[in-house]
């Protein structure tokens, strides 16, 4: 257990910690915010999935158009393809974005640059799956998905907002 004024893995203490999340208004740590946000939008978005993959619910509501049937496209052989339902996957690749962005303080790109880039792989890799995911809606299901769509859209945004502190962390690893 750590004690008050003992620094984390982070190289903060506790309450520093604290201060550079709830109280910083640098570039870096305002898009972490936005990560979390944005991977608390995917997870609703995969929860939802995950009730219809898992059995709890039998019918998911769609928009009213002919083009979507998420209950087609949600219990497809290609969504469980990986021996587990992609929607649990997802939920989790997005729930993993949350400790990921809180990780570290404000200078982590400095103190700690491994976790920047990890969670850039992370997302590029969550998010190169969604894009195949997305491809294989209309191609392979004929139908759309609308929370799909959403989780995609997530993806991609959680990706694009990784990519500004783990190129600064890289340029740290090169200077090194």
């Amino acid at each position: 257990m750590n004690k008050p004024g003992m620094a984390l893995a982070t190289g903060l203490t506790p309450t520093e910690l604290r201060t550079h999340l709830q109280d910083s208004t640098d570039p870096d740590m305002r898009r972490r915010r936005a990560i979390v946000i944005t991977s608390l939008f995917g997870m609703a978005n995969m929860g939802i999935v995950s009730l219809l993959q898992t059995g709890i619910v039998r019918h998911l509501p769609d928009p009213p158009l002919d083009a979507f049937d998420s209950d087609k496209v949600n219990s497809s052989k290609t969504a469980y393809a990986l021996g587990t339902p992609d929607g649990t996957l997802s939920f989790a690749g997005f729930a993993m974005n949350l400790p990921l962005a809180g990780f570290g303080g404000v200078s982590r790109a400095e103190r700690t640059p491994y976790v920047p880039i990890a969670a850039a792989v992370k997302a590029g890799i969550e998010a190169a799956a969604a894009a195949w995911y997305f491809y294989q809606m209309p191609s392979k299901e004929k139908k759309w998905c609308a929370y799909c769509i959403g989780g995609a859209i997530a993806s991609v945004t959680v990706f694009a907002l990784t990519l500004p502190e783990a190129a600064k962390a890289f340029r740290r690893i090169l200077i090194k």
